[in-house]
């Protein structure tokens, strides 16, 4: 490996790779650009322009997040469609979901447009780490996802910048309208892609769920009930509690994605280097510190520095993909990813509503049940142990 952030030795590719990860490179960046040009423009939006409550916003939300549950259908999808064609129609769905968002300036039409970008996000995650397992070996698997974490990052300054450029020419209809044309018409050029090779283990077209692959669920739920503290409660501390202006939030949304871009890269080769278990050790241990400074500190540059460091542990959760990777039949990737996928969005349905309601109460009691799940995910991490020779994929 090149010592260069974001990088990727193509040598360690075979001819027959190459297309595939062009493939994942160029929808992995229309993806992101998507979802943060829609993220970024909806508040406003929503606030100004179709003027919804905070109780509508918080069902939009919520709704939002259905697809992410909804993943596991990926499996009977992949009868009628091979995977790569899915990933490729799904995020031309995104960007026709984000561009015609701003059209009817009306609540139902925002619930409409909010699940059809959502389903389209969701599914093409699904096929993304679906498609790097299948494609790429264990050795060179956790390097791909790194890579393509710092061009996520890379493409969501990106997605702020042609929002920032768009807001001085046109309205919300315009940046909406032009955001989503460049992610749908990178989903069209997916579409007339063929980046398969004859090489790959076929994939199970039902619904697997095996009793081994128990920590791999328990992990993957852990996870995301951990992404939804990060996402919800640790913006609404620095907001609320610490009084985080818009300029400074914005600093630092560009500071955590350039410090992704440079350090995603490095993961991958982390986990090859030191193990999964090693690795997400390191990551639940820096998860109980953070949400225990979250709940009491009392130093505005601590915590924005604990909300740095916790964007990058974030990204640690790739380990737990390359270790199932490492100890599941190869042909169970495909519809395990998407049972996955849903495992790690079920507590994307309470947990927001539930720690607002203990928030309300005294803001520390969702980081200190952050902390608890950090603890749990560090004992059941102890038990990630991965054969001596891992399965290969392909050669």
């Amino acid at each position: 490996m090149k010592a260069v952030p974001g990088k990727l030795d193509t040598s360690l590719l075979t001819s027959e790779q190459r297309p595939m990860l062009r493939f994942l490179v160029v929808l992995t960046a229309a993806s992101t650009i998507g979802l943060q040009g829609y993220t970024i423009l909806f508040n406003n939006f929503a606030a100004e322009m179709v003027h919804l409550n905070g109780s509508q916003v918080g069902i939009t939300q919520s709704v939002r997040e259905i697809p992410g549950l909804l993943t596991l259908l990926v499996v009977f999808v992949l009868l009628l469609v091979r995977e790569h064609k899915l990933a490729a129609l799904s995020v031309a769905l995104l960007g026709l979901g984000t561009g015609i968002t701003a059209l009817i300036p009306s609540y139902g039409w925002v619930i409409f447009t909010t699940v059809v970008m959502s389903f389209g996000f969701h599914y093409y995650e699904t096929t993304n780490q679906s498609l790097t397992l299948q494609y790429f070996s264990t050795a060179v698997s956790p390097l791909i996802f790194g890579r393509l974490r710092a061009l996520a990052a890379v493409s969501s300054v990106v997605a702020g910048i042609i929002v920032f450029c768009l807001s001085g020419v046109v309205q919300y209809r315009g940046m909406y309208l032009a955001i989503g044309a460049i992610v749908f018409a990178a989903g069209i050029w997916g579409l007339f892609q063929n980046p398969t090779h004859a090489g790959i283990v076929p994939q199970r077209k039902k619904m697997i769920f095996r009793r081994r692959y128990s920590l791999f669920y328990i992990l993957t739920l852990l996870s995301g009930a951990r992404r939804q503290i990060f996402v919800v409660f640790s913006i609404l501390l620095l907001v609320q509690v610490f009084h985080f202006t818009v300029r400074e939030m914005t600093i630092l949304f560009i500071v955590n994605n350039v410090v992704a871009y440079i350090l995603n890269s490095q993961i991958g080769k982390a986990i090859n280097h030191f193990g999964e278990r090693s690795i997400s050790s390191i990551e639940y241990s820096g998860v109980i510190v953070i949400f225990l400074v979250y709940a009491f500190t009392s130093s505005k540059n601590l915590v924005m520095f604990m909300y740095i460091l916790d964007n990058i542990l974030y990204n640690f959760d790739v380990a737990i993909r390359t270790y199932f990777q490492k100890v599941a039949d190869p042909s169970d990737i495909a519809s395990s990813m998407s049972v996955g996928f849903t495992i790690n969005h079920i507590a994307a349905v309470f947990l927001p509503a539930l720690g607002g309601y203990f928030w309300m109460m005294d803001y520390r009691i969702p980081f200190i049940a952050g902390s608890v799940l950090g603890v749990i995910s560090l004992i059941a991490a102890q038990w990630m142990r991965v054969p001596d020779k891992a399965p290969v994929l392909q050669s």
